[in-house]
């Protein structure tokens, strides 16, 4: 979700039927392309060094970071989120032991400039004392947020005060691969989202979730968040992401006079149907897709958007051991045989969410996968940077049974800092209501 989704579709192109955009949705989302490559997009909250709670707004950053241009050193790519969130998002790679050295020069150029201005990136995924507030001023997420804000404040709090990592990986080399990977790739969310677990603080207090982010994510509304699997059991996956697209009400609908508010309730179905308040066109269908975040998006390729943003260099162990589970042979199937461990009981998101690797079949499985990754680590060539990395957060969090939340729980309950820079002491309260 990036300003450069901003772009208003045409609203004079041809006007497309309701089986013209299904068909669109299912053809150009799971484009074949051979396992390996691999991408991330690394999110990341910015705070001012002196002053941890003094908001740091979008207009501050392009300022701070203008000498970066529109490409960074490392072919990656710079853009800003809604509440102050840089991103950047890397070139796509062959490999990780191509990624990690890219994405490194990216962060670094980027640190940089941040460091020179007095400012540092946060060590966690969701803000733990700033308000959420929107300082990206766009006609798109000013029509988001009048959407979101209408259901509560879960919808503003994604938006400015969040941050994850994306990692990226090809659909598959045919239909029934990319089948069989999609099923993988839902099948290990919740032990993935349990290993990095790393936002346990909001409103200046612990919330009793390891993941609030995912919290918060999950309280937007089901028909754009939740797993397509899960409103589509059994169905084809190019069917399946056609069917949650159509059924998603609109979070925007650009129009003639510039505006950009959809009437309530109306889905994407419904628009092509009656074709008001205008004609849909295939720009806006795939517009629409933009707006649309389960935990897994079919892109042309496979977006798994679940996870916590990671604190310093912990992005590299998230990215190769997402890739690994998912794309090496060996670390897969040792994947696979733990999540058929779990049988038809399996955590859910919201359980890998509250108890991290407390819930004791994630922390066997997490322990299980981070266990075929170290052993399938020496022959991936990565860098010894890369490999020490890897090998330190595995020992340090899943071999252990547990998560950076718990790192940072700790460190909070001995010192009263919720990250460098912030000492207040405050009471912690399990049950924590997000907006209270």
């Amino acid at each position: 979700m990036t300003e450069e989704a901003d772009a208003r579709p045409s609203v004079e192109a041809e006007p497309v039927s309701e089986e013209d955009a299904e068909a669109y949705v299912a053809s150009v989302c799971f484009r074949a392309g051979p396992p390996g490559a691999v991408g991330i997009e690394a999110e990341r909250l910015v705070h001012a060094r002196t002053d941890a709670g003094r908001p740091v707004t979008v207009p501050d950053l392009r300022a701070v970071l203008a000498p970066l241009g529109n490409r960074l050193p490392g072919g990656g790519a710079l853009s800003f989120e809604p509440g102050g969130q840089v991103e950047v998002s890397s070139a796509c790679a062959n490999h990780p032991r191509d990624l990690l050295p890219d994405v490194r020069a990216d962060l670094a150029a980027v640190d940089r400039l941040l460091e020179e201005a007095g400012l540092a990136p946060g060590p966690l995924a969701l803000d733990p004392l700033r308000p959420p507030r929107r300082s990206l001023d766009l006609p798109r997420y000013a029509a988001m947020q009048r959407h979101f804000d209408a259901a509560g404040p879960s919808g503003r709090t994604m938006m400015c005060s969040t941050a994850s990592l994306q990692v990226c990986l090809e659909a598959g080399p045919d239909p029934q691969q990319a089948r069989k990977r999609w099923e993988r790739a839902h099948r290990l969310l919740p032990v993935l989202v349990a290993m990095f677990a790393n936002s346990p603080f909001q409103h200046g207090r612990s919330t009793g979730w390891k993941s609030t982010r995912q919290r918060v994510w999950s309280r937007i509304e089901a028909a754009r968040t939740e797993a397509v699997p899960a409103r589509h059991p059994g169905v084809d996956p190019a069917e399946a992401w056609a069917r949650y697209a159509l059924d998603a009400p609109l979070l925007c609908l650009p129009a003639d006079d510039g505006g950009w508010d959809a009437p309530p309730g109306l889905t994407l179905r419904a628009w092509l149907q009656t074709r008001r308040p205008r004609p849909a066109t295939r720009a806006d269908v795939a517009y629409h897709l933009t707006t649309l975040f389960p935990p897994v998006r079919p892109r042309g390729f496979l977006e798994l958007r679940a996870f916590d943003a990671q604190a310093g260099a912990d992005w590299e162990a998230a990215a190769v051991v997402v890739w690994a589970l998912m794309d090496d042979a060996g670390a897969a199937a040792a994947a696979d045989a733990a999540c058929g461990r779990l049988g038809p009981k399996a955590p859910t998101l919201d359980d890998a969410a509250r108890l991290g690797l407390d819930h004791p079949a994630l922390a066997a499985m997490a322990e299980e996968c981070a266990g075929a990754v170290l052993d399938a680590l020496p022959r991936w060539g990565l860098d010894a940077t890369g490999q020490r990395r890897v090998k330190a957060f595995a020992e340090a969090y899943p071999l252990r049974g547990r998560c950076p939340a718990d790192a940072r729980l700790e460190h909070w309950r001995r010192t009263g800092e919720l990250y460098p820079g912030h000492s207040a002491r405050t009471a912690e309260d399990p049950e924590c209501e997000e907006g209270s």
